[in-house]
C-alpha cells in the first residue's frame, strides 16, 4: 500500500496571507498590488530557495486564492498532487511540467511566459526549471500539496 503524506502547503503562511491581504491597496472593493509591493516569503513545501507571495487567500481555507511562486534556477518539484483545482500561469522563465508518479524531465512540456496549465484535484504531476521562473497559481482552497513519495517532501528534511 502506497503511503502518501498530505500537508497543507500554506498552514505556516496562513498568518502571512492575512497580513498580505491587509497590506495591499484596496479601493472601492478593488485590490491593486504593484509587483514591487508583493511580499515574498520562503516556502517550506517547495524546493529550497523557492518563495511565495500570497496575493489573495489564505490558501488553507475554502476561499478563492491567488499566489505567485518564484523558483530558483535548477529547482525540481517532485511528483505531487493538490486537493484543489490548480490553475498555473507562467509569468517568467520556463516552467517544465509533466504528469505522472515520478519526476521525469523527458516527459515534461516546456511552458513559457503566458502559458497555462490546469490540473484537476488529485492529478500527480511534477516540474522543473532551468532558470529562475515565476508562476501564478489560483483556485479555490483549501489548497494542499501531497507528495507521491513522502521522502521527496522538503518539509521532512528541514
Amino acid at each position: 500500500m502506497k503511503y502518501v503524506a498530505q500537508w497543507t502547503i500554506m498552514g505556516i503562511l496562513c498568518v502571512f496571507g492575512t497580513q498580505q491581504a491587509q497590506a495591499q491597496h484596496a479601493t472601492g472593493g478593488h485590490q491593486m498590488t504593484p509587483a514591487a509591493e508583493l511580499k515574498w516569503a520562503p516556502s517550506d513545501a517547495l524546493p529550497a530557495g523557492s518563495q511565495i507571495a500570497v496575493i489573495q487567500g489564505p490558501l488553507n481555507e475554502a476561499k478563492p486564492f491567488i499566489a505567485q511562486v518564484k523558483f530558483p534556477a535548477n529547482a525540481k518539484v517532485p511528483a505531487h498532487s493538490h486537493s484543489a483545482l490548480e490553475h498555473v500561469t507562467v509569468l517568467s522563465g520556463v516552467f517544465n511540467m509533466g504528469v505522472g508518479d515520478k519526476l521525469d524531465a523527458s516527459k515534461t512540456q516546456p511552458l513559457g511566459p503566458g502559458s497555462v496549465s490546469i490540473m484537476q484535484p488529485g492529478t500527480n504531476h511534477f516540474a522543473w526549471v532551468g532558470e529562475e521562473s515565476v508562476v501564478q497559481i489560483h483556485g479555490v482552497g483549501p489548497w494542499t500539496v501531497t507528495y507521491v513519495n513522502p521522502a521527496d517532501d522538503p518539509r521532512k528534511t528541514k
